[in-house]
């Protein structure tokens, strides 16, 4: 009798061993599905996105937490994705309680001069007067990332605030292991990039000298024209531009339509926007978008060629030249925060639907 168990009891790990591989792989691998017509991008899941199942996680993690934190602690997400020809479509939901859009917002005081609002933690990093913002970081060529996923690039500061043997104040750096090791990163950011429609097209190389780069390994692709700078005049006391009352319709940023010298007629406790904002042209540019917040839940619809062809799209950019392979990915979305963010340690993986 033992003998007849002892010979049925391998076979039977196996197959247990098997379906759990099986189980974890599936749970952690978004299917791209093809599709024949191109999707219009107005953050509303149209009912060609019932085709693609959702890959579903809890955010949970924080790189750290701020004295007196009031951001979420943990979410819900979702991400679908399509294909066609031409394009990778994708279709993004997290739970958020509150749409924030005052970032740094100019507010008149009582005695009619302007003050940007700001409450920077410890590291210098914003908190309170913010954006949501959400990203993706795609792996081109980091070994490791299909183990660690977006940890190889993370590097947090040790207990004496240093990170690559260097003195700093900022909470963490990111930057890949090895030189020639990039990964791109695509970051929608609610107030720079909500009213131009886009993503913030990044990149993470092995930089770690912040003389070279102040923001070490993050870098941005390359762009022709546009995007978004403070709207600030010279000497720092006023806004340069804009003669419309922030509202988080469509004055939580100064679109070029309102990019007109700014003329003082608002009474104190009114609020300007403090970014001005056009859309990249260029590389910087290739990843485009619509978010619409409703009944605490943002839905973000965005998309990208597959292939891309702007200058040095092969370092800066991952290619969904070959459908038959596997594409590494990570995720993390922040609340009203500067760069605190939530994300999970699952490593996660895309394949096209053949």
């Amino acid at each position: 009798m033992s003998t007849h168990l002892g010979g049925t009891a391998k076979p039977l790990v196996v197959a247990i061993g098997l379906l759990t591989t099986l189980s974890s792989y599936a749970a952690n691998t978004l299917i791209s599905y093809k599709i024949d017509q191109p999707i219009e991008l107005d953050g509303v899941a149209e009912s060609t996105w019932q085709k693609a199942a959702p890959l579903t996680l809890v955010l949970d993690n924080l790189p750290y937490e701020p004295a007196d934190y009031k951001g979420m602690r943990e979410t819900n997400y979702s991400i679908q994705s399509l294909y066609d020809d031409d394009f990778v479509y994708f279709f993004v939901q997290w739970d958020d309680p509150t749409k924030s859009l005052a970032r740094y917002p100019w507010e008149k005081q009582q005695d009619n001069t302007w003050k940007r609002l700001m409450n920077p933690d410890k590291t210098g990093h914003e908190n309170t007067y913010y954006e949501d913002k959400a990203s993706i970081y795609w792996n081109i060529n980091t070994r490791g990332f299909d183990k660690k996923g977006c940890d190889i690039a993370c590097h947090m500061a040790d207990a004496g605030g240093v990170v690559a043997d260097v003195q700093q104040k900022s909470a963490g750096r990111k930057f890949t292991p090895r030189q020639g090791e990039t990964i791109d990163m695509w970051h929608w950011k609610a107030v720079r990039t909500g009213l131009t429609g886009q993503f913030d097209d990044q990149y993470v190389d092995s930089t770690i000298d912040p003389v070279v780069n102040k923001n070490w390994g993050r870098k941005s692709d390359h762009k022709t024209g546009g995007g978004y700078k403070d709207n600030i005049t010279d000497d720092q006391l006023a806004p340069a531009m804009g003669t419309r009352m922030w509202n988080e319709t469509d004055s939580y940023a100064v679109v070029p339509e309102d990019q007109v010298l700014f003329f003082d007629t608002f009474k104190p406790g009114h609020r300007l926007a403090s970014i001005i904002v056009n859309p990249f042209t260029g590389s910087r540019g290739d990843i485009s978008a619509r978010g619409v917040w409703k009944d605490g839940r943002w839905m973000l619809e965005f998309k990208r060629k597959r292939v891309t062809k702007g200058e040095m799209a092969n370092q800066q950019d991952v290619q969904f030249s070959d459908l038959s392979k596997t594409y590494y990915f990570g995720v993390s979305v922040f609340d009203n925060s500067q760069i605190n963010h939530l994300f999970s340690h699952r490593v996660l993986k895309m394949n096209f639907e053949q």
